[in-house]
């Protein structure tokens, strides 16, 4: 069986998160996180580099195989949805010279509705079933990091489900004609 290592990141151009896991007997198991903070640089291309820089050095340490990334949300600020999908861009360049050619959006609500059942949970919320599902400990400095781990974790689930790649279909007509199989 081939391994999965999946490797999450929440990009913040202040804080940005990452978390590691291994997919091992089609199960998740916790390898690493951390936070990369920049909240003392000021420059906006340093930010990027620093960005680009850390997450080469995890996809070059943990030999990932996959990557998610939680994707900007629609803020009232355009501002600051740029400059997050500047950070995603600088972790999807660092992943694709790494060799990691799946790499896949999620939606905050998205990753939280996955990991607690509810898209609208608290970071907290996330943390603890982190913890519960990974059997580690955390602590409250982790919460950009648990973040990036809830993102793998989303996408660990997202593509181990029975219904992986199966389209959904508007209709039961369309439905029919696309599993005839499965209709007796």
């Amino acid at each position: 069986m081939e391994k999965r290592t999946i490797i999450g990141i929440d990009p913040g151009t202040n804080l940005l998160g990452f978390g590691v896991i291994d997919v091992v007997d089609k199960k998740p198991v916790f390898v690493d996180m951390g936070v990369l903070d920049l909240r003392k640089e000021k420059d906006a291309y340093s930010k990027l580099r620093q960005i680009y820089d850390t997450v080469s050095e995890v996809c070059k340490t943990y030999h990932g195989t996959e990557m998610a990334l939680e994707s900007p949300f629609y803020g009232k600020n355009a501002q600051v949805v740029l400059k997050l999908g500047r950070a995603q861009g600088a972790a999807m360049i660092a992943a694709m010279e790494h060799g990691i050619s799946v790499v896949h959006e999620y939606a905050p609500r998205e990753a939280k509705q996955a990991i607690t059942g509810n898209g609208a949970a608290s970071k907290e919320q996330v943390a603890m079933m982190i913890t519960k599902t990974l059997g580690i400990e955390l602590k409250a400095e982790h919460l950009d990091a648990t973040d990036a781990l809830a993102i793998a974790l989303c996408h660990y689930y997202s593509t181990s489900s029975p219904l992986a790649g199966v389209k959904s279909s508007s209709s039961w007509e369309n439905f029919i004609k696309a599993n005839p199989d499965r209709v007796k």
